[in-house]
């Protein structure tokens, strides 16, 4: 898994490419988490190029929403594939995030929260 580091408008846009599993969560979850270190109040997943998400990568997404809400900061997921969306439908987690179509929808939400 690789992970690109973007800013857009005020947004920490963080997007993971490849599987995001059991083997590669806790290098997502040092990423998320040093973003949140730096007070970041605004950041976007960006999981356009995410092929697979295992629930130890939702557990990393649920971590990372709940930390927001208690920085009372913005996150919302983008391009969320069919599998992943898949996923995060069986989980029962889609109601817990604010999910965009597109990077920069994602962006346009959070940066207006």
């Amino acid at each position: 898994m690789t992970i690109e580091e973007v800013e857009d408008r005020g947004v920490v846009v963080i997007a993971p490419a490849g599987r995001v599993d059991s083997t590669t969560s806790d290098e997502l979850d040092r990423r998320l988490r040093a973003v949140l270190d730096r007070k970041a109040p605004r950041v976007v997943v960006d999981l356009a190029q995410v092929e697979y998400i295992s629930s130890a990568g939702l557990r990393v997404l649920l971590a990372l929403a709940k930390r927001m809400r208690e920085q009372k900061g913005a996150l919302a997921l983008a391009s969320l594939g069919d599998a992943v969306r898949q996923v995060f439908e069986l989980a029962g987690f889609l109601p817990l995030f604010t999910v965009a179509a597109t990077r920069a929808d994602a962006v346009a939400v959070t940066s207006a929260s």
